[in-house]
Protein backbone atom coordinates (compact mmCIF):
# COMPACT_ATOMS: atom_id res chain seq x y z
CA UNK A 1 0.00 0.00 0.00
CA UNK A 2 2.81 2.42 0.91
CA UNK A 3 4.51 1.82 -2.46
CA UNK A 4 1.28 2.47 -4.37
CA UNK A 5 0.49 5.75 -2.60
CA UNK A 6 2.72 8.03 -4.71
CA UNK A 7 1.32 6.63 -7.97
CA UNK A 8 -2.29 6.89 -6.83
CA UNK A 9 -1.76 10.39 -5.41
CA UNK A 10 0.04 11.85 -8.43
CA UNK A 11 -2.28 10.14 -10.92
CA UNK A 12 -5.34 11.60 -9.20
CA UNK A 13 -3.72 15.02 -8.87
CA UNK A 14 -2.86 15.04 -12.56
CA UNK A 15 -6.39 13.93 -13.46
CA UNK A 16 -7.91 16.82 -11.50
CA UNK A 17 -5.56 19.45 -12.92
CA UNK A 18 -5.82 18.17 -16.50
CA UNK A 19 -9.62 17.79 -16.43
CA UNK A 20 -10.16 21.30 -15.03
CA UNK A 21 -7.73 22.79 -17.56
CA UNK A 22 -9.36 20.83 -20.37
CA UNK A 23 -12.89 21.88 -19.44
CA UNK A 24 -11.85 25.55 -19.24
CA UNK A 25 -9.87 25.56 -22.49
CA UNK A 26 -12.51 23.59 -24.37
CA UNK A 27 -15.50 25.47 -22.94
CA UNK A 28 -16.09 27.36 -26.24
CA UNK A 29 -16.13 24.01 -28.09
CA UNK A 30 -18.49 22.52 -25.50
CA UNK A 31 -20.88 25.45 -25.83
CA UNK A 32 -20.76 25.39 -29.64
CA UNK A 33 -21.38 21.65 -29.87
CA UNK A 34 -24.19 21.83 -27.30
CA UNK A 35 -25.85 24.53 -29.40
CA UNK A 36 -25.57 22.45 -32.60
CA UNK A 37 -27.13 19.42 -30.93
CA UNK A 38 -29.97 21.47 -29.49
CA UNK A 39 -30.69 23.13 -32.85
CA UNK A 40 -30.74 19.85 -34.76
CA UNK A 41 -32.39 17.45 -32.34
CA UNK A 42 -33.44 19.40 -29.26
CA UNK A 43 -32.67 18.37 -25.72
CA UNK A 44 -31.04 16.69 -23.90
CA UNK A 45 -27.62 17.80 -25.08
CA UNK A 46 -25.76 15.29 -22.93
CA UNK A 47 -26.22 11.55 -22.78
CA UNK A 48 -25.63 9.79 -19.47
CA UNK A 49 -24.77 6.13 -19.87
CA UNK A 50 -24.64 3.91 -16.79
CA UNK A 51 -21.28 2.15 -16.66
CA UNK A 52 -19.50 0.04 -14.08
CA UNK A 53 -16.59 1.77 -12.38
CA UNK A 54 -13.88 0.97 -9.88
CA UNK A 55 -14.75 -1.80 -7.43
CA UNK A 56 -17.92 -2.51 -9.43
CA UNK A 57 -19.65 0.75 -8.48
CA UNK A 58 -22.05 2.04 -11.19
CA UNK A 59 -21.76 5.65 -12.35
CA UNK A 60 -23.22 7.90 -15.04
CA UNK A 61 -20.70 8.47 -17.85
CA UNK A 62 -21.21 11.72 -19.75
CA UNK A 63 -21.11 12.11 -23.52
CA UNK A 64 -22.55 14.54 -26.00
CA UNK A 65 -25.75 12.94 -27.27
CA UNK A 66 -25.09 11.55 -30.73
CA UNK A 67 -28.16 9.35 -31.09
CA UNK A 68 -31.91 9.84 -31.03
CA UNK A 69 -33.49 10.21 -27.59
CA UNK A 70 -34.07 6.90 -25.77
CA UNK A 71 -31.83 5.12 -28.30
CA UNK A 72 -30.84 2.56 -25.66
CA UNK A 73 -34.41 1.21 -25.66
CA UNK A 74 -34.41 0.81 -29.43
CA UNK A 75 -31.36 -1.31 -30.13
CA UNK A 76 -28.02 -2.73 -29.01
CA UNK A 77 -25.67 -1.02 -26.54
CA UNK A 78 -22.80 -1.46 -29.02
CA UNK A 79 -22.90 1.02 -31.91
CA UNK A 80 -21.72 0.62 -35.49
CA UNK A 81 -21.01 3.58 -37.78
CA UNK A 82 -24.09 2.73 -39.85
CA UNK A 83 -26.45 2.59 -36.86
CA UNK A 84 -29.66 4.39 -37.95
CA UNK A 85 -30.10 5.79 -34.44
CA UNK A 86 -27.14 8.16 -34.91
CA UNK A 87 -28.12 11.75 -35.68
CA UNK A 88 -26.57 13.92 -38.39
CA UNK A 89 -24.45 15.97 -35.99
CA UNK A 90 -23.81 12.78 -34.05
CA UNK A 91 -21.95 11.20 -36.97
CA UNK A 92 -19.62 14.18 -37.10
CA UNK A 93 -19.03 14.17 -33.34
CA UNK A 94 -18.29 10.43 -33.30
CA UNK A 95 -16.02 10.65 -36.31
CA UNK A 96 -13.73 13.13 -34.57
CA UNK A 97 -14.27 11.75 -31.03
CA UNK A 98 -15.70 15.10 -29.91
CA UNK A 99 -18.58 13.32 -28.16
CA UNK A 100 -16.09 12.00 -25.59
CA UNK A 101 -15.01 15.43 -24.29
CA UNK A 102 -17.68 15.64 -21.52
CA UNK A 103 -16.01 12.65 -19.85
CA UNK A 104 -13.58 15.20 -18.44
CA UNK A 105 -16.41 15.86 -15.97
CA UNK A 106 -16.24 12.22 -14.89
CA UNK A 107 -12.47 12.52 -14.51
CA UNK A 108 -12.84 15.59 -12.29
CA UNK A 109 -15.49 13.85 -10.17
CA UNK A 110 -13.28 10.79 -9.72
CA UNK A 111 -15.53 8.34 -11.56
CA UNK A 112 -12.87 7.98 -14.26
CA UNK A 113 -9.23 8.71 -14.99
CA UNK A 114 -7.65 10.08 -18.14
CA UNK A 115 -5.97 6.68 -18.62
CA UNK A 116 -7.47 3.33 -17.77
CA UNK A 117 -9.55 0.48 -19.22
CA UNK A 118 -12.69 1.79 -20.87
CA UNK A 119 -15.78 1.46 -18.61
CA UNK A 120 -18.24 -1.21 -19.63
CA UNK A 121 -22.00 -1.68 -19.35
CA UNK A 122 -23.28 -4.01 -16.63
CA UNK A 123 -24.12 -6.97 -18.86
CA UNK A 124 -20.56 -7.07 -20.17
CA UNK A 125 -19.03 -6.83 -16.67
CA UNK A 126 -21.34 -9.59 -15.42
CA UNK A 127 -19.57 -11.92 -17.86
CA UNK A 128 -16.11 -11.31 -16.36
CA UNK A 129 -14.31 -14.25 -14.77
CA UNK A 130 -12.19 -13.80 -11.64
CA UNK A 131 -9.10 -12.79 -13.62
CA UNK A 132 -10.99 -10.26 -15.71
CA UNK A 133 -12.49 -8.68 -12.59
CA UNK A 134 -9.03 -7.22 -11.95
CA UNK A 135 -10.07 -4.56 -14.48
CA UNK A 136 -12.34 -3.19 -11.75
CA UNK A 137 -9.40 -2.57 -9.41
CA UNK A 138 -8.57 0.71 -11.17
CA UNK A 139 -10.59 3.71 -12.29
CA UNK A 140 -11.83 3.28 -15.86
CA UNK A 141 -10.35 5.76 -18.30
CA UNK A 142 -11.01 7.89 -21.33
CA UNK A 143 -8.17 6.18 -23.19
CA UNK A 144 -5.93 3.12 -22.95
CA UNK A 145 -4.11 0.66 -25.19
CA UNK A 146 -7.43 -0.84 -26.34
CA UNK A 147 -8.84 2.58 -27.23
CA UNK A 148 -5.86 3.11 -29.49
CA UNK A 149 -6.10 -0.30 -31.13
CA UNK A 150 -9.87 -0.09 -31.63
CA UNK A 151 -10.17 3.60 -32.44
CA UNK A 152 -12.46 2.61 -35.33
CA UNK A 153 -14.66 0.27 -33.31
CA UNK A 154 -17.78 1.44 -35.14
CA UNK A 155 -16.25 0.42 -38.48
CA UNK A 156 -15.53 -3.07 -37.15
CA UNK A 157 -19.18 -3.46 -36.17
CA UNK A 158 -20.48 -2.01 -39.44
CA UNK A 159 -23.06 -4.18 -41.16
CA UNK A 160 -23.58 -6.47 -38.18
CA UNK A 161 -27.11 -7.74 -37.48
CA UNK A 162 -26.20 -8.11 -33.80
CA UNK A 163 -23.63 -5.44 -32.78
CA UNK A 164 -23.45 -6.66 -29.17
CA UNK A 165 -22.56 -10.20 -30.24
CA UNK A 166 -20.07 -8.88 -32.80
CA UNK A 167 -18.48 -6.76 -30.08
CA UNK A 168 -18.10 -9.78 -27.80
CA UNK A 169 -16.56 -11.89 -30.56
CA UNK A 170 -14.36 -9.39 -32.43
CA UNK A 171 -13.39 -6.74 -29.90
CA UNK A 172 -13.98 -7.68 -26.25
CA UNK A 173 -11.34 -10.45 -25.89
CA UNK A 174 -8.46 -8.24 -27.06
CA UNK A 175 -9.79 -5.23 -25.16
CA UNK A 176 -9.83 -7.26 -21.97
CA UNK A 177 -6.32 -8.61 -22.60
CA UNK A 178 -4.94 -5.12 -23.15
CA UNK A 179 -6.81 -3.82 -20.11
CA UNK A 180 -5.32 -6.52 -17.89
CA UNK A 181 -1.88 -5.74 -19.30
CA UNK A 182 -2.35 -2.10 -18.27
CA UNK A 183 -3.54 -3.05 -14.76
CA UNK A 184 -0.53 -5.33 -14.24
CA UNK A 185 2.03 -2.76 -15.38
CA UNK A 186 0.42 0.62 -14.64
CA UNK A 187 2.73 3.53 -13.90
CA UNK A 188 2.88 7.27 -14.44
CA UNK A 189 5.26 6.76 -17.36
CA UNK A 190 2.87 4.33 -19.06
CA UNK A 191 -0.01 6.78 -18.49
CA UNK A 192 2.02 9.56 -20.10
CA UNK A 193 2.97 7.30 -23.01
CA UNK A 194 -0.68 6.37 -23.65
CA UNK A 195 -1.77 10.01 -23.48
CA UNK A 196 0.87 11.05 -26.00
CA UNK A 197 -0.01 8.13 -28.29
CA UNK A 198 -3.69 9.10 -28.04
CA UNK A 199 -3.00 12.73 -28.99
CA UNK A 200 -0.89 11.58 -31.93
CA UNK A 201 -3.56 9.12 -33.08
CA UNK A 202 -6.31 11.74 -32.86
CA UNK A 203 -4.21 14.27 -34.76
CA UNK A 204 -3.32 11.86 -37.57
CA UNK A 205 -6.87 10.45 -37.70
CA UNK A 206 -8.48 13.88 -37.91
CA UNK A 207 -6.02 15.09 -40.56
CA UNK A 208 -6.69 12.00 -42.68
CA UNK A 209 -10.46 12.20 -42.28
CA UNK A 210 -10.51 15.91 -43.00
CA UNK A 211 -8.92 15.08 -46.35
CA UNK A 212 -11.47 12.38 -47.22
Amino acid sequence: MVEKMPYEFFKRAFDIIASVAGLILLSPVLLFVATLIKLEDGRPVFYRSVRIGRYGVPFAMYKFRTMIEDAETQGASSTSVDDPRITGIGRFLRRYKIDEIPQLINVFKGDMSLVGPRPQVKWAVDMYDNEQKKLLSVRPGITDYASLKFSDEGEILKGSDDPDRAYLEKIAPEKIRLGLEYVANKSLMIDLKILLMTLKTLFVRNINQAGD
